[in-house]
């Protein structure tokens, strides 16, 4: 009997989780077992404080010491239900962790600017058929990203039939295998779409998926990520940007515009407000630096205008 591959067939047809969560689950409970090195799993809590022991002095964050905490929660709920243990460790033990609260980091319409602009010319620049290839799909990608706010992960299992150019809408799988409408309401992000689909039809490519590598296989989340380096670096944006700045960036835009808290939380898929919450901090911070450096009340100098004093 394997507790563990139980416990995944268990929770994989019971919950409504990603094929990325189970795989998560399954990785913490394996690192887990390998930690206890023991082929009965130990039900003593003082384990449990040496594992969490074990992460921090491998420098893991809290946030990832959370999660995994998570899933040997799930995982001991299991055998005690299923009669493989007899009393659960987690019953009388408590885990309190003082998280920093980090904002959201964002890139600047100007560093969003050169990036395009980067991807444009890589397009017009192409000489071969595969530079043309990667330089139409890549533009495709990124301005995608950058016009819906959608992850890496959600951009890369679009398929063909998930958009439509009569209603400008794509259908996004979000997490939890949750589907949301999105608009598209930039015309150059549509006019992409649309040369990137002609390509791959001009060129016999037949994967559904929207996005394919140079073997015309579904384009990997690895791989997105290497395409949106590649341009970063091209472009001299902030080097240490991630994909996922792009997203915090959309967010963050449409707070500053005026676009309410609730309309944001459903684009962005949030399951919680909450989560959606701190893109307010970084747009009033965003907001504070701006008055704070160009308000030219700043630079009236009151020392001889105190008549009504």
């Amino acid at each position: 009997m394997n507790p563990v591959k139980n416990f995944i067939t268990a929770i994989t047809a019971s919950k409504n989780l990603s094929n990325k969560t189970i795989k998560a689950y399954e990785n913490d409970l394996n690192q887990y077992i390998k930690f206890v090195g023991m082929a009965k799993i130990p039900v003593n809590k003082n384990v449990l404080y040496s594992f969490v022991e074990f992460l921090k002095t491998n420098n893991c964050k809290d946030a990832t010491i959370k999660r995994k905490l998570v899933t040997l929660k799930l995982f001991y709920k299991y055998l005690f239900s299923e009669h493989i243990i007899k009393s659960n460790p987690f019953y009388d033990i408590k885990f309190t962790f003082k998280q920093e609260k980090r904002l959201p980091k964002t890139l600047t319409t100007v560093e969003i600017s050169k990036l395009l602009k980067c991807l444009y010319m890589a397009k017009c620049n192409a000489k071969t058929p595969f530079a043309l290839f990667e330089s139409t799909r890549d533009l495709c990608l990124v301005d995608l990203l950058i016009s819906t706010g959608i992850r890496i992960g959600e951009a890369i299992a679009i398929k063909h039939e998930d958009i439509s150019f009569q209603d400008k809408t794509v259908l996004i799988h979000g997490k939890g295998r949750k589907q949301r409408l999105l608009y598209i309401s930039s015309k150059e992000t549509l006019i992409n779409i649309k040369n990137w689909l002609y390509f791959k039809k001009a060129n016999g490519i037949k994967c559904d998926y929207l996005f394919v590598n140079k073997y015309l296989q579904p384009l990997s989340i690895y791989s997105a990520e290497n395409i949106f380096s590649k341009y970063r670096n091209l472009s001299k944006i902030n080097h240490s940007a991630t994909p996922h700045y792009l997203r915090h960036t959309f967010a963050t835009n449409l707070l500053s515009n005026g676009a309410d808290l609730r309309s944001v939380q459903e684009l962005l898929g949030h399951a919680n407000i909450s989560t959606t919450e701190i893109y307010t901090e970084v747009s009033i911070a965003r907001k504070r630096q701006v008055l704070m450096k160009y308000n030219y009340r700043n630079k009236i100098i009151n020392d001889n205008l105190n008549i009504f004093s």
